[in-house]
């Protein structure tokens, strides 16, 4: 049985990206935390360019030449990489936790990217919006961004050549998962969503003269559906609230260790609340199972989850923004862009030799500027309209960065207050830190390797110490 404290501890952990350093603005009430961290909100909307400057950019390029498109690339790609990056300080720094991470979720679930930045702004806006909303909400509207219909090749997807990507990944890994559906529904979904598109300026169109107006049978159901008719036939049958309270229990939760009999508890609710996120995560953050012993500090963090805890814990920026990028594809989680459709397989997925190296090495690399000796795996990923020239310009780079060093700068001055009247640092240290125990042999060695010459740099060699332990790598 956890104690008040250890709870809260746990509720941190998991829903959000990590207890905050200089300790928690509450009592001890956990309801009071859980109140908090559920109705907080974060309405702010992250712009780094519009469609029309996107448009204008392209159309200087054709204009111009070879060399000037290869600039374009360059420039829409800094584009994307900003707004990944200003999404990214919102994550460690915005008060409302559990949206952000919320988001994140959403990020792996409706998964995908594009070349285009302000498709990228929108995409992101939606999810992050909608995030502790209605999931009907969230679906219809990312269903309709520039963004997933370029990315599922709905473009192409007209009453004489259906294209049935977007209708087969909308039922497979959005809303229904396999077994739940046939091919014949995939085949009558795809006519249902021809015509759905988008304009010059990023806005969702409905493009009558290649939409099949024909009668089409779906899910056991006949009429002359659209696209908004299939996915409200989806949304009526249970098995839709089961797929995603499943997802969100393997993300928040456990995701080895699975009850069936809660998932079907907690996806009636879910159903039976018109699909409400928020009254979703209300019953997992207050139910006992969730503070069983088998779910706490057994979740492998994201490369998100990890740098974000890191840094939620030390305030750090980079002299060059790309050494943030450098590190998430060596962790090998890069915001807004996926691998696949799929997302992020997660859990165990997140480790391999290398990885875990790197992990373990991350915060000397960070906070003693040690040397970089990793280079990113030479990997791109699965995009039909992917800019692979700016992708190998890009890793070029970042091959060149992997030979110096981040050039990160960290502010203490938090921490240092937060433990310098503390008699055993290690111990202090450890309970905020870690979410669980370290064995006794460990936290000797943690203990002698510290620099002890003063307070200030016991406490910063510990800290890094302890984030150089495997037990930081879980929540």
């Amino acid at each position: 049985m956890l104690s008040e404290n250890e709870k809260i501890k746990h509720l941190y952990n998991r829903a959000t990206f990590g207890v905050p350093i200089t300790g928690l603005p509450f009592s001890n009430s956990y309801q009071e935390v859980l109140n908090h961290i559920l109705e907080k909100k974060n309405l702010k909307t992250l712009t780094v360019i519009s469609q029309e400057e996107v448009n204008e950019i392209k159309e200087k390029a054709k204009s111009e030449g070879k060399k000037s498109q290869v600039d374009a690339r360059k420039m829409l790609k800094k584009n994307i990489a900003d707004l990944s990056n200003m999404w990214f300080q919102e994550i460690i720094k915005s008060d409302a936790q559990l949206q952000e991470k919320m988001a994140v979720f959403w990020h792996g679930h409706f998964a995908c990217r594009a070349a285009n930045p302000y498709f990228d702004q929108q995409y992101l806006d939606i999810i992050r919006k909608n995030a502790l909303g209605n999931f009907k909400t969230l679906l219809f509207e990312v269903s309709k961004t520039p963004s997933m219909l370029q990315f599922l090749n709905n473009q192409q997807n007209k009453k004489d050549h259906p294209n049935e990507n977007f209708a087969r990944e909308v039922m497979e890994l959005f809303t229904l998962g396999r077994g739940n559906y046939t091919e014949e529904d995939i085949k009558e979904s795809a006519r249902a969503f021809t015509g759905y598109s988008y304009d010059k300026i990023g806005e969702f169109k409905f493009r009558k003269s290649i939409h099949d107006f024909g009668s089409k049978t779906f899910l056991g159901k006949t009429g002359n559906f659209t696209g908004d008719d299939i996915l409200n036939i989806i949304l009526e049958k249970r098995e839709c609230a089961y797929f995603i309270t499943k997802k969100i229990y393997r993300f928040f939760v456990n995701d080895e260790n699975i009850d069936e009999s809660i998932i079907k508890n907690l996806g009636d609710e879910f159903y039976q609340s018109g699909y409400d996120i928020k009254t979703l995560m209300h019953s997992i953050f207050s139910s006992d199972w969730f503070y069983d012993e088998k779910n706490v500090g057994n979740k492998i963090k994201s490369p998100v989850e990890l740098l974000a805890s890191m840094f939620r814990i030390i305030p750090t920026t980079f002299e060059n923004s790309i050494g943030l990028l450098y590190i998430q594809r060596v962790l090998g989680q890069v915001l807004l862009n996926p691998p696949n459709v799929a997302g992020w397989k997660g859990g165990r997925n997140w480790i391999d030799s290398s990885s875990l190296l790197f992990r373990m090495r991350l915060p000397q690399i960070i906070f003693y500027d040690a040397d970089l000796d990793i280079t990113p795996k030479n990997e791109i990923p699965e995009m039909n309209s992917y800019d692979f020239n700016a992708l190998k310009m890009q890793d070029a780079f970042i091959k060149k960065l992997a030979q110096k060093k981040l050039a990160a700068n960290s502010n203490w001055t938090n921490v240092l207050k937060q433990f310098s009247y503390c008699p055993d640092v290690w111990n202090d240290v450890s309970n905020k830190l870690l979410s669980s125990r370290v064995d006794a042999n460990t936290a000797k060695i943690v203990k002698t390797n510290a620099d002890t010459s003063t307070k200030e740099n016991e406490i910063k060699s510990v800290v890094i110490n302890m984030m150089s332990l495997p037990e930081f790598q879980l929540c």
